[in-house]
Parts: structure tokens; sequence; C-alpha cells
């Protein structure tokens, strides 16, 4: 079973940068598509961007433009990096597959945009 480990959040300002990494267990990593979700307070979890197995990335309306996903197949790694930010990006990030992969949630990592 895969596992994920999430790293690379924190406290920032309001138009400051960040760059989120997320490390796969297990040799399924290269066959999928990954994911950055988020989940904020009272929300639903929600996709924030993809990335093929070819690299074509895609995002949410509310990221486009200010955010960037990539993945390191040597590595089992997926980033994603995270300008202009905003206080309405703050929740707590997670990667998974696409589809996500069942019971392979891992601690996430906590974004707070706040002046």
């Amino acid at each position: 079973q895969v596992q994920f480990v999430e790293s690379g959040g924190g406290l920032v300002q309001p138009g400051e940068s960040l760059r989120l990494s997320c490390v796969a267990s297990g040799s399924i990593f290269t066959k999928y598509p990954m994911a950055w979700y988020r989940q904020a307070p009272g929300k639903q979890r929600e996709l924030v961007a993809f990335i093929t197995t070819n690299n074509r990335a895609n995002y949410a309306d509310s990221v486009k433009g200010r955010s960037t996903i990539s993945r390191d197949n040597a590595k089992n790694t997926v980033y994603l990096q995270m300008n202009s930010l905003k206080p309405e990006d703050t929740a707590v990030y997670y990667c998974n597959g696409v589809p996500i992969i069942s019971g392979s949630w891992g601690q996430g990592t906590q974004v707070t945009v706040s002046s």
C-alpha cells in the first residue's frame, strides 16, 4: 500500500510563496497521475492541481496562474509551488493519486496565510 508524507507548509503573509513536497512510498508512483488536494476548516476536501504521468498539469481555477505542480519520478516526489498566497488558500494540503488511492491519505501539511 502506498503512503504519502507531505511537508513544506507554514505560516506566511499574503503575497508570499511556499513550496510543498510529498514523498510517496511504494512502486506505483510512476504509474499514477498525482494531485494535491486541500481541506479548509468546515469545508470539503477539494482538488487543487494534478499532474499526469507524462507531466501534463491541470489546476483549479482558484490557484491557476499562481501555482505550479511538478513531479520527480526518481524521487517519488510531487511538488506544489504556490505563489501570491491569499488568506483563502489557508488549509491542510494533501497529496494522493488520481483517482484517489483509498486508505492512503497522509497527515497533510498546514498552510496558513495571514497578516
